[in-house]
C-alpha cells in the first residue's frame, strides 16, 4: 500500500512506507495551550480525566489525551469533508514521490559507484522509520497536530534538498534520516487524523484513505521517472519535491488551523496558566475544559524535562543506535577485506547487542526514569498485541529478502526491462496491497454490526496463507525465462496477502487494548515500530546475502578477459546494463543475478513458516461502538 501502508516508503506494504510506508500507521492524541485537532483516538480516557480531581495529574495520561474530546466539538460535517480531501490530496503527493524516487534510488547510488549500498540506505531508512514513529506521535500528542505536521514537510524538505546535493553516498544515505523522519511523520500523522475522527467501526475503512492514491501513482510514478532520467538527471526526480510537498500541505495545514481558532472561538477549550485541567460547564450546561498553558509557555527547565520524559528521548536513542549498530555491519561486511573477521564490525554488532537486548529494556521498564515507555509493558501481557506485532514483523521482513531491495535492479539486468517497465511490475505490490485492503476494510465494516467487535482475524489467517503461497509462488516464476504476465501475477498475489493481513492485523491490535483508548495510540505505533524493525533486518539479510554472493558469482562467470571489471559491474546497475543483451558478459552478469535472486526466495519461503500460527493466535475483540466525545466523527 505504498508509503503508508504495506511497503515501506519506496513501495511499500501498507504502513506505507510503499508502502512503503504502508507505510507503515499511529494513533495519539495532541494538545497545545489553546487548541488541538481532531476527536478522539483516545475518548474513553478523555472523558473519564476531564471529571476526575482537577489537582490529579495523572501521569499516565498526557494532556492530549484529555483534551481531545472537547475540540472534537469543534468538527462540523463540511469541515471534515474539506480537511479528509487536504489529507488525499497530501497522500497523493507522498505516495507519488515514493513511486518515483524508488525508481531512481538505483541510479542515485550506482552514481557514486556503490550500487550494493542500496541495502544499506534501506536499512538506515527503516531504522528510522522503526524509531520515529512513537516520538512522532507524541510530539502531536505535545504540541498540536499542525505542528507536527509541519514539523513532518520541513524534515522531508531538507531531505529532498540533501539528497539532490549529494556528493557521495555518505551524504545520500544521511539524508534518509531526514527524509524517513519526515515521511514516516507524514504517514502516522494522517492516521492519527483519521483515528481522531473516526468511529472504531469505520477506522479500518477510513484508515486504508491514504493508500488510494497508490492506485493511480503506481502507474505513472515510474514513467515520470523515466522521463526524468531520458532529460535531466536523477537529482531533479529528488529536488523537485521540496517543492511540491509545501504546496501540496497548505490546504491541510489552513484546515488544520481554521478549526483550532474555531475550538476557542466557541469556549470548547479554555486555557489556564496552570498545569492542571479540569471539567467546566457554562450556563447553558455544556462542557469545556480548562488546560494548563502550552509546553513552550512553562519554565524552560520544566519545559525540556516534560519533553525529556514525554518523547523518551533516551529510549528512542538506544532503540535506534542498537539496531542501527547491529543491521548496518550486516551491509557493510562485504566490502571489508577481512570480511567477518574485521574487529569494527564485530564490535560494532556487539554493541548494538547490547543496547538493545540490555541496555533498552532496562530503560523501558524502571517506571520512575521512563513515565511513558515506548511500549508499556501491560501491553505485552496480550496475546493478540504480541503475536500481531510478531507477524507484521515476519511479513515485512520477508518482504524485503523476497522484493526490496534488489528486484527492481534485477528486472534491469537480468531480465533487460527499460524503467518504465520494470517500475511497474515491482509496485504492482503496492498496487494489490491497496486494493486488498480497502476490500477487505469494506468487508469487515459491513459484516460487523455496530452492536459488535470487528472480526479481522479471518482476513489475517487468509492474508497470512495468500503471502506464504505467493511467495512460494515467486520462487517459481522468478526467472529469466519467466513471462511479464507470471512476474506480475506473482507480485500481484503476494501483494493481495499483505494487504489483507496489515490492515486487518492492525485493527486486530488497537483492539486487543480493549477499554483502555489512551493505549491505542502507543499500541499502533508499536506495532508499526516492529514492521519497520523487519524491514529493516529484511534488507541486512539482503544486503548480506547480496555482498556476499554476487561478487564471487561475477569473477565466476564473467569471461576471462572481463573478470577484472567484476567490482566495477557490482557497484554499478548502469554499467551492469552497459554491456550488449545477449553478450558473454550480459549473460554472466544476469546469471549471477538470477542465482543470488533464487537464494534470496528460499530464504523468504523458510522465514515465511511461522505466519499462519502467528495468525491464528490473534483473537478477535476490543471495544468499539460510537464515539464517547460528542464530537462528530465517522
Amino acid at each position: 500500500m505504498g508509503n503508508s501502508s504495506v511497503a515501506g516508503d519506496a513501495a511499500a506494504p501498507l504502513i506505507h512506507d510503499s508502502d512503503h510506508q504502508h507505510q507503515h500507521q499511529h494513533h495519539v492524541v495532541t494538545h497545545r495551550n489553546d487548541y488541538s485537532y481532531g476527536s478522539t483516538t483516545s475518548t474513553s480516557s478523555a472523558s473519564t480525566s476531564v471529571t476526575s480531581d482537577p489537582d490529579d495529574d495523572d501521569d499516565e495520561v498526557q494532556d492530549g489525551v484529555r483534551r481531545i474530546e472537547a475540540v472534537s466539538r469543534a468538527w462540523t460535517k463540511s469541515g471534515l469533508i474539506v480537511a479528509y480531501m487536504s489529507i488525499l490530496l497530501m497522500a497523493f503527493t507522498i505516495s507519488l514521490e515514493g513511486q518515483v524516487t524508488y525508481a531512481l534510488a538505483a541510479f542515485a547510488v550506482s552514481s557514486f559507484n556503490n550500487h550494493s549500498l542500496l541495502s544499506t540506505v534501506y536499512v538506515v531508512q527503516n531504522v528510522v522509520n522503526a524509531v520515529i514513529k512513537p516520538p512522532m506521535a507524541k510530539i502531536a500528542d505535545v504540541f498540536g497536530r499542525l505542528e507536527a505536521f509541519a514539523i513532518s514537510v520541513t524534515l522531508c524538505v531538507l531531505g529532498y534538498i540533501l539528497m539532490a546535493s549529494s556528493k557521495n553516498v555518505e551524504t545520500y544515505a544521511s539524508a534518509q534520516i531526514f527524509y524517513s523522519a519526515g515521511s514516516t511523520g507524514l504517514q502516522i500523522l494522517q492516521q492519527v487524523f483519521i483515528a481522531d475522527t473516526s468511529d472504531f467501526l469505520n477506522r479500518a475503512l477510513f484508515s486504508s484513505l491514504p493508500d488510494s492514491p497508490f492506485l493511480v501513482t503506481v502507474w505513472i510514478g515510474p514513467a515520470i521517472a523515466s522521463a526524468i532520467l531520458a532529460t535531466s538527471s536523477w537529482r531533479w526526480g529528488y529536488g523537485m519535491w521540496a517543492l511540491i510537498l509545501p504546496i501540496a500541505f497548505l490546504p491541510l495545514a489552513l484546515s488544520l488551523f481554521l478549526n483550532g481558532k474555531k475550538a476557542e472561538r466557541a469556549g470548547l477549550l479554555k486555557t489556564k496558566h496552570r498545569h492542571h485541567q479540569h471539567h467546566e460547564a457554562d450556563e447553558n450546561g455544556s462542557s469545556s475544559i480548562t488546560s494548563s498553558s502550552n509546553i513552550l509557555t512553562r519554565p524552560a527547565a520544566h519545559a525540556a524535562n516534560t519533553l525529556f520524559r514525554d518523547l523518551d528521548i533516551v529510549g528512542i536513542l538506544l532503540l535506534s543506535a542498537g539496531l542501527a549498530l547491529i543491521l548496518v555491519p550486516l551491509t557493510l561486511v562485504s566490502r571489508s577485506p577481512n570480511g567477518w573477521h574485521d574487529h569494527k564490525i564485530l564490535a560494532m554488532i556487539a554493541t548494538g547487542f547490547l543496547l538493545l537486548l540490555i541496555a533498552f529494556p532496562l530503560w523501558e521498564s524502571h517506571p520512575k526514569l521512563t513515565p511513558h515507555p515506548l511500549l508499556p509493558l501491560e501491553l505485552l501481557k496480550s496475546r493478540t498485541f504480541c503475536a500481531g506485532c510478531g507477524l507484521g514483523f515476519v511479513y515485512f521482513m520477508v518482504f524485503y529478502i523476497a522484493v526490496q531491495p534488489y528486484f527492481y535492479s534485477y528486472l534491469l539486468v537480468a531480465l533487460n526491462l527499460p524503467v518504465s517497465r520494470a517500475g511497474p511490475v515491482t509496485q504492482t505490490f503496492s498496487f494489490a496491497s491497496t486494493i486488498a485492503a480497502i476490500l477487505a476494510s469494506l468487508a469487515i465494516r459491513h459484516s460487523s454490526p455496530r452492536s459488535t467487535s470487528p472480526r479481522p482475524r479471518p482476513y489475517i489467517i487468509a492474508g497470512a496463507i495468500l503471502y506464504t503461497l505467493a511467495i512460494a509462488v515467486l520462487l517459481h516464476t522468478r526467472t529469466r525465462s519467466s513471462t511479464l504476465a507470471s512476474l506480475v501475477l506473482a507480485q500481484t498475489l503476494l501483494g493481495a496477502g499483505a494487504g489483507l493481513m496489515h490492515v486487518a492485523t492492525q485493527l486486530a491490535v488497537q483492539a486487543s487494548c480493549g477499554a483502555n483508548h489512551a493505549h491505542v495510540g502507543v499500541a499502533t505505533a508499536a506495532f508499526l515500530t516492529l514492521v519497520e524493525v523487519g524491514a529493516a533486518v529484511g534488507a541486512a539479510i539482503s544486503g548480506a546475502v547480496w555482498g556476499r554472493l554476487v561478487p564471487a558469482k561475477l569473477v565466476a562467470y564473467l569471461p576471462e578477459a572481463s573478470k577484472g571489471d567484476a567490482r566495477k559491474i557490482y557497484s554499478s546497475v548502469v554499467v551492469a546494463c552497459s554491456y550488449a543483451w545477449g553478450s558473454p558478459e550480459r549473460e554472466a552478469i544476469a546469471r549471477a543475478y538470477q542465482e543470488t535472486i533464487t537464494v534470496l526466495l528460499w530464504i523468504a519461503l523458510v522465514l515465511c513458516l511461522p505466519l499462519v500460527g502467528l495468525a491464528v493466535l490473534v483473537r478477535d475483540g476490543g471495544g468499539v461502538g460510537k464515539k464517547k466525545g460528542g464530537g462528530l466523527g465517522w
